[in-house]
C-alpha cells in the first residue's frame, strides 16, 4: 500500500498517509480543517504485507527478513 505525502496550501502542514491507490485524494487538512490539501511529489514509499515474492525470492535456504539480520549484526560490537 503506497504512502502519500500531503501539504496544506493554507497553513503549510505536511503529513504522510497510508492509502490504497484506488482511494480518493484527501482534501481537508487535519491541522487547520480547510479544504486546501494537495498531494505532493516525493520519493515513493510503500509497505509490503503478507507472504509473497519479496519474502521468498532472492534468499538462500530458510532465511527471512535479511534486513533485520544485517542491522542486528552491525549494531552489536
Amino acid at each position: 500500500m503506497p504512502i502519500y505525502e500531503y501539504q496544506c496550501d493554507a497553513c503549510g502542514h505536511q503529513h504522510e498517509v497510508l492509502q490504497k491507490i484506488s482511494d480518493d485524494l484527501l482534501t481537508s487538512c487535519p491541522e487547520c480543517g480547510k479544504d486546501a490539501l494537495k498531494k505532493i511529489i516525493s520519493a515513493a514509499g510503500f509497505r509490503l504485507s503478507g507472504n509473497g515474492w519479496y519474502e521468498t525470492d532472492f534468499k538462500s535456504g530458510n532465511q527471512k527478513n535479511l534486513a533485520s539480520k544485517d542491522s542486528d549484526s552491525s549494531s552489536g560490537s
